[in-house]
């Protein structure tokens, strides 16, 4: 079977494709090749007609309840039911059917709604493979845009796959609809041909993707990269309590949204740099840092892979082999005074070949700061650094987060 492309109205194959991971090579997905969506900006015309904001929210609305829980016709694999979603989603992807319905209600929560008159751009939503709570950017383009261009992730293109589907079962018109999987040297190529992009990516993506960008049209690209979360916590902070607060933070979403903690910063007292106070400063602050570092790494440990943790779903890696390298890349990152708290062996094998990377804690060594390479590093499952720092020194990791987290009544 063939997910395929749809291009200019219809769902089409293509003699260019990757097999997914999963279902022993049998599902693939259809590639654009550059020419062809090339060829297709070149044929594209606005679609004529109007659309009125009052009927995209109407519409939108409808294709969230098929997404989550309705049948529609997916260009390659038929129908497709809520369940055959959820089922695909696991095999190829890793993707519990647990954070399938917590996504799916995220997504209707945040439904964005046209709330002004649509403007006449082609936009493009590069989306990532980490969540597929990212459609929500193309909902958005959907709602303000005269037609969407949506790459989906090669890791996981069925839930973008079926957003297209849902938004055309609801009515949506399919000339104002793409899907265009690519390969990934063809992101700039999309860009360039683009009115407006909504691009998600890794740190280095952002100077790829803005060279292809039309002269003057620099402000309409908007790179999605890492969001580096921290949380800051104040001296005299329960250890028992913070981790109560921390491990949702950790551990919600399987880990794998840009919002998570990648790093807990315990912040002494007062900026005191040389004498007694200073040594006594960084004394209680370090236990800070190891006792939050304890409680937090047990309570990692605790969560289970299968069956699937009813609190803190854990997402698998369906590439054999995966889940070991990620993790050994993470462990790499320790240095001479760092230790790895959590007890697990760094990966563990599931059943129907699934793989998971278990949830993994760092304690930083003395002096660790943002340049660390475990600081904010960002991973498709749960991790988290925890170090010690000077009020400045915590400002600095802050400074590099896009997300940072506070204890509610803490003074920082």
């Amino acid at each position: 079977m063939q997910v395929r492309a749809f291009r200019r109205g219809t769902w089409q194959p293509s003699a260019d494709t990757v097999a997914l991971p999963g279902h022993s090579g049998r599902l693939s997905l259809s590639l654009v090749p550059e020419a062809v969506a090339v060829a297709d900006r070149r044929r594209y015309e606005p679609p004529a007609g109007s659309l009125p904001p009052a009927a995209r929210r109407k519409l939108i609305g409808t294709a969230l309840g098929l997404l989550d829980r309705g049948t529609v016709t997916v260009g390659g694999l038929g129908e497709q039911s809520a369940a055959d979603f959820r089922t695909a989603l696991w095999e190829t992807a890793g993707i519990p059917a647990a954070l399938t319905d917590r996504w799916c209600g995220l997504l209707r929560a945040a439904t964005p709604y046209a709330v002004e008159e649509p403007d006449g751009a082609l936009a493009l939503v590069s989306l990532p493979g980490n969540t597929f709570t990212c459609l929500e950017s193309v909902l958005a383009e959907a709602a303000r845009s005269a037609a969407v261009w949506v790459r989906p992730s090669r890791r996981e293109p069925l839930s973008a796959a079926r957003m297209v589907a849902a938004l055309l079962e609801a009515g949506w018109p399919p000339e104002r609809l793409g899907f265009y999987p690519t390969e990934q040297s063809a992101l700039r190529t999309l860009v360039g041909l683009t009115d407006r992009q909504t691009v998600y990516g890794g740190a280095g993506l952002s100077a790829a993707v803005r060279t292809a960008v039309r002269t003057g049209a620099s402000d309409r690209l908007h790179v999605r990269g890492p969001g580096r979360g921290c949380a800051l916590l104040p001296p005299g902070t329960d250890p028992a309590g913070a981790v109560e607060w921390l491990l949702p933070l950790v551990a919600g979403d399987g880990g794998r949204f840009c919002s998570n903690v990648r790093t807990v910063v315990c912040v002494s007292e007062e900026e005191v740099s040389t004498g007694r106070g200073a040594e006594e400063a960084h004394a209680a602050t370090r236990a800070l840092a190891c006792g939050v570092a304890r409680c937090l790494a047990a309570a990692l440990d605790a969560i289970r892979t299968e069956p699937v943790d009813d609190r803190l779903p854990l997402a698998a890696f369906r590439v054999p082999g995966e889940a070991g390298r990620c993790a050994r890349r993470l462990r790499e990152g320790l240095g001479p005074g760092d230790r790895m708290l959590t007890r697990r062996p760094p990966a563990a094998r599931g059943t129907g070949g699934a793989e998971y990377a278990l949830p993994a804690l760092a304690l930083l060594g003395a002096g660790a700061g943002p340049g660390h390479p475990l600081v904010g590093r960002e991973v498709p499952f749960p991790f988290v650094a925890v170090l010690a720092a000077s009020p400045a020194g915590a400002a600095a990791v802050a400074a590099g987060s896009s997300f940072v987290h506070r204890p509610r009544g803490g003074a920082l």
